[in-house]
């Protein structure tokens, strides 16, 4: 990938921004961006990959007068079922790209959906954007905080609509409560708390190995750092390295963490600390699986925390914020993940999308718990991940609103795309990166070991050049984030 690929030049940028569709009949052109999938070796032996480039393959085929155009992976096994699926779906088959690049350089598509490892989410989308494509990326958006800042500018430069995968911003009953919050519901509300307990066995060691044939193993690594291939490196564990990874406080943490933000009304914190580890299993992961977060901000002279915390195994629920329970079969939490013997041996990982699972109950013991609670001067409410919340007030706690309905966040791109307007997008790109922000700022306190002091004026952790130096990284050639987009 050499400059010409990654620095489109701006007439050409222009050319391609001055027609919103490049297909006849308003329909809009997507290329889909990593399939997804926990194993390798499951494509083939009558498996699905899950994960969220399925979704995507499923969420944009069956809207109306709309085309997964194209369907790109750098494994070919993924590549061959994803284009298999839109072509079963739609009796249509779509073009196939190994390389992404190829699949930018395509003026038939008029916006990408990006599912692919965090460490890929900002380079992929500026290049998408530089190529006059509006984009659709998978939380979180960036893999570090100056990343987070280039992907927004990139948005703003190119005029493009630019959507943060943040699914339960599209959620009507989520909507509501922020709205009702807003309204004086529960008071002066001055404290979030974002739950992300959520079962996760130990990954296992594995050993290097040969690169899987049909694997391009050198673009998947792109701008990290070359390592030999590891199964525990690749699909789905890839999230607990933090060359390519954010942790589960970057992986489900950041849905509730866009929400607890949001619900408390405030941007960016002027103190951050978290403490935690990597307890109970000596394994490959680098990330921790348990972490207690604290923010503090101080805007318009109001005063506000915000707690966050990330638990793996046995927990309680909290509030109506209580784990659901699969169906028979399912091993602790309704994973269908192997115990550590058979991780090690490359069985796949625990899916990240709790809801997708059919035979989801609520309540009940070994399962998850994932949502958010909001405590104000007049009363509390919860929000679940299922599009549901619940409101308590006065010192009676006495039952208050409630609500549950769901919502589609790639309908709510697509109509962007369509109207041109960006504040109609649920998960506009500056909200997703300033959401983002925060779990990095955690990642680095924890990192760090100690209390971390952020100037939003000079995007600065105030006297910690260590912090400092960790809010970007050093960029495998030719994979860099460019310093101006």
């Amino acid at each position: 990938m050499d400059r010409r690929h990654f620095l489109i030049g701006s007439a050409a940028a222009f050319s391609a921004a001055s027609s919103v569709f490049g297909s006849p009949n308003d329909t809009v052109r997507v290329g889909v961006i990593g399939v997804g999938g926990h194993d390798w070796t499951s494509i083939g032996k009558g498996k699905q990959p899950a994960g969220r480039g399925k979704s995507h393959l499923d969420g944009f085929s069956r809207l109306p007068n709309v085309e997964v155009a194209a369907v790109c992976d750098v494994d070919q096994g993924h590549l061959d079922y994803g284009v298999g699926l839109i072509e079963k779906g739609t009796n249509k088959k779509p073009k196939a790209y190994a390389d992404f690049r190829k699949l930018l350089e395509d003026k038939e598509i008029d916006a990408v959906s990006i599912a692919t490892p965090n460490h890929w989410h900002t380079p992929m989308t500026i290049m998408a954007c530089q190529a006059g494509k509006d984009v659709y990326v998978e939380k979180p958006c960036s893999h570090n905080i100056f990343e987070a800042r280039q992907v927004v500018a990139a948005a703003r430069k190119y005029e493009k609509m630019v959507q943060q995968g943040s699914q339960i911003r599209s959620s009507k009953a989520v909507q509501e409560a922020v709205q009702k919050m807003r309204e004086g519901l529960i008071g002066d509300v001055y404290l979030s708390r974002g739950l992300c307990f959520k079962w996760r066995d130990t990954i296992g060691r594995t050993p290097v190995q040969p690169v899987p044939a049909g694997v391009d193993y050198d673009l998947w690594t792109g701008p990290a750092p070359k390592h030999d291939f590891s199964l525990n490196r690749f699909h789905y564990n890839w999230h607990w390295f933090w060359d390519y990874g954010n942790g589960d406080l970057g992986n489900q943490g950041i849905h509730e963490m866009d929400v607890a933000r949001w619900g408390l009304g405030v941007k960016y914190p002027t103190k951050i600390s978290a403490i935690g580890g990597h307890f109970m299993f000596d394994d490959d992961q680098e990330t921790p699986n348990t972490l207690n977060c604290a923010f503090e901000f101080n805007e318009d002279g109001k005063h506000k925390m915000l707690e966050f915390e990330v638990r793996h195994w046995m927990s309680n629920g909290e509030a109506t914020v209580a784990p659901p329970v699969r169906g028979a079969g399912a091993g602790p939490g309704g994973r269908t993940r192997p115990p550590a013997a058979a991780a090690a041996a490359g069985a796949p990982a625990s899916d990240d999308s709790a809801a997708e699972n059919g035979s989801i109950r609520r309540g009940g013991p070994n399962s998850d718990a994932i949502g958010n609670l909001f405590y104000g001067s007049k009363g509390y409410l919860a929000v679940d991940s299922y599009s549901s919340y619940k409101s308590w007030l006065g010192r009676d706690q006495a039952p208050g609103p409630q609500g549950h309905e769901g919502g589609d966040h790639f309908l709510n791109f697509i109509e962007a795309v369509r109207s041109r307007k960006r504040e109609s997008l649920n998960a506009e790109i500056e909200e997703g990166a300033a959401s983002t922000i925060l779990v990095h700022l955690a990642n680095i306190s924890y990192r760090v070991g100690r209390t971390l002091h952020f100037d939003s004026k000079t995007f600065t952790v105030t006297g910690d050049a260590e912090a400092n130096k960790m809010f970007t990284k050093i960029y495998r050639k030719p994979f860099a984030v460019p310093e101006k987009v």
